[in-house]
């Protein structure tokens, strides 16, 4: 199981979502450009001493990123999916990728996904925070799949 995130644009968000790796055991994959330095200390606020024990990669592009994680399902988690991931079957070497806060990913990027998925939430807000929306997802994933940490 790995978490991707297209163009991330806020360095918390980044940073929690590697403090959720480095917990769970899933890998994080950065999918270039980033909207912040890379060096920037809020990453490493946010993830603290965390960061040390998640495995990162970093893609110069989504092209560099679809090569690197061939032959894998990607499942794209966004607003305009209808699926939810608790009506979805998971499988243990899954990416789950997520767009950039303000904008998803492109039609082209969301076309090639194997998979995308909705969570469900009131109709009268539109999306959950980046790094939370991570954590609901990878956690039913790991769950369905058995990855749980114990």
């Amino acid at each position: 199981m790995r978490i991707a995130l297209y163009e991330p644009e806020i360095a918390q968000n980044v940073g929690a979502v590697l403090r959720l790796g480095a917990c769970l055991g899933v890998a994080v994959d950065l999918i270039e450009p980033m909207g912040f330095a890379w060096d920037d200390r809020r990453v490493r606020r946010t993830a603290m001493d965390y960061i040390d024990h998640v495995s990162v990669n970093r893609h110069a592009d989504f092209a560099a990123f679809r090569r690197t994680v061939a032959g894998r399902r990607i499942v794209l988690l966004t607003t305009k999916a209808s699926q939810s991931p608790y009506d979805f079957a998971f499988a243990p070497d899954d990416v789950l990728l997520l767009g950039k806060e303000s904008a998803g990913v492109p039609a082209d990027v969301a076309a090639s996904a194997d998979a995308r998925l909705r969570l469900p939430i009131r109709a009268e807000v539109r999306s959950l925070n980046l790094a939370t929306a991570a954590a609901l997802v990878v956690g039913e994933a790991l769950r369905q799949t058995g990855l749980l940490p114990g």
